[in-house]
């Protein structure tokens, strides 16, 4: 017991500092650096609306789609929400994708980029790298709710700067007690209800972005 004590605080408080030095770096450490030339994806992503399956269960939520939806883009941020919400839960990972202007490397470059609260920021120093309008056109924060275990482990592997192509639906969920989540499905709107759902069934990546 004597022993136990002499160490107790010294374990809690390298713990402690251990988490905190673990923060810093998470928030404050430099981004890797976009090396490619040119546009890294430079097409639009694909939605349509016509032939969509029928609302399918996943436990006691209900999944409607509301558009088939395909995108090839740069992976600007991932950030993983663990809180134990539904969000979380169906939603663990949000993705924060850029095509057009936003997978230029000298534009992702001048951009700071950050998720939190399921949401994505980007702020810049001095002059935007690209017209703000565009900046918004181009990029989109998803959040993605896997097809299966296989998909899921694709999406866990994914890191900044990877160009990827995803493929499936954006889709709106509820459950029974009432709880529920809409999709956008404009790629022009920012704010709250501005993020897509993403239920992603095909992922192909490549690594390190060209």
């Amino acid at each position: 017991m004597v022993q136990f004590q002499q160490w107790e605080v010294p374990v809690k408080r390298l713990l402690f500092l251990g988490c905190g030095a673990f923060v810093l770096w998470h928030f404050f450490a430099p981004l890797p650096k976009a090396t490619w030339h040119g546009l890294a994806a430079p097409a639009e992503p694909v939605q349509a609306m016509d032939a969509l399956p029928a609302p399918w269960k996943l436990g006691q939520k209900t999944i409607t789609p509301r558009a088939r939806y395909e995108i090839k883009a740069v992976v600007l941020s991932k950030h993983h929400y663990w809180a134990g919400r539904d969000e979380d839960d169906i939603s663990p990972y949000d993705l924060a994708l850029g095509w057009g202007v936003m997978s230029d490397a000298a534009v992702i470059n001048a951009l700071k980029v950050s998720q939190y609260g399921r949401w994505y920021n980007y702020t810049w120093q001095d002059a935007p790298p690209a017209d703000p309008g565009d900046i918004a056109r181009h990029s989109s924060n998803n959040h993605i709710v896997a097809a299966s275990r296989n998909i899921a482990s694709k999406i866990e592997a994914l890191k900044r700067l990877d160009v990827v192509f995803l493929k499936g639906y954006l889709v709106d969920i509820t459950q029974p007690d009432g709880w529920s989540w809409e999709t956008s499905l404009r790629r022009d709107d920012s704010g709250g209800g501005a993020c897509e759902l993403f239920w992603v069934d095909t992922v192909e990546y490549e690594k390190g972005a060209l």
